[in-house]
């Protein structure tokens, strides 16, 4: 075989497998949808998670971006260390806690839920993240930024660590006194549980 018909086989084949993906995300678009409102949105509007939202939202008010650019760094290199201060200040919440219990109850079909703040800072989560600030990602942008009805469904990956198909499920957590997003919550929703 040629070099010339190689790369031919190689675009083709790459060709496929984005087809293939496109088709996989469509496939689980309109369960995900469903969830969304049928569960997503209630947790979303649950009083721990909009009170926690409120305390961290006035905490973090006078941040600047470069506290935040610093405060990510931080999180990023403790994640894994066992001088992890930042990371157990947030996973030892209450409202930590019961993110993790709505995971387990969810019996594998939630991987993972963290909430944000207005400032896209993590406020609580089940699990630990990569990172700090989700304000520069979409989970974040195309929620809190949109407005209350916002919904934000990424695309079907393979999850590496647990070796599931996953999609991340955004929402913007909704302040009931004004409407207004306050912050975001995601969820890693295991596909596989929707069939």
């Amino acid at each position: 075989m040629t070099p010339k018909s190689l790369t031919a086989l190689a675009g083709a084949a790459l060709t496929a497998l984005a087809l293939a993906t496109a088709a996989q995300a469509n496939e689980y678009q309109a369960s995900l949808e469903e969830l969304v409102d049928t569960q997503l949105r209630g947790i979303a509007s649950e009083g721990f998670i909009i009170d926690s939202i409120r305390a961290m939202n006035a905490e973090r008010a006078s941040l600047t971006q470069d506290d935040i650019d610093a405060k990510d760094k931080d999180w990023r290199a403790q994640v894994g260390s066992s001088n992890a201060t930042l990371i157990e200040t947030v996973m030892a919440t209450p409202s930590s806690q019961r993110l993790s219990e709505i995971r387990d109850v969810s019996e594998g079909l939630f991987t993972e839920i963290f909430v944000m703040g207005g400032k896209g800072l993590n406020v609580a989560a089940s699990d630990v993240t990569s990172d700090y600030w989700q304000g520069d990602e979409a989970k974040w942008q195309k929620t809190y930024l949109v407005g209350p009805d916002a919904m934000h469904i990424s695309e079907v990956e393979l999850d590496e660590s647990t070796q599931t198909y996953q999609a991340q499920v955004s929402l913007p957590v909704v302040d009931p006194d004004t409407s207004a997003p306050i912050g975001a919550i995601t969820f890693g929703v295991n596909v596989e549980y929707l069939q």
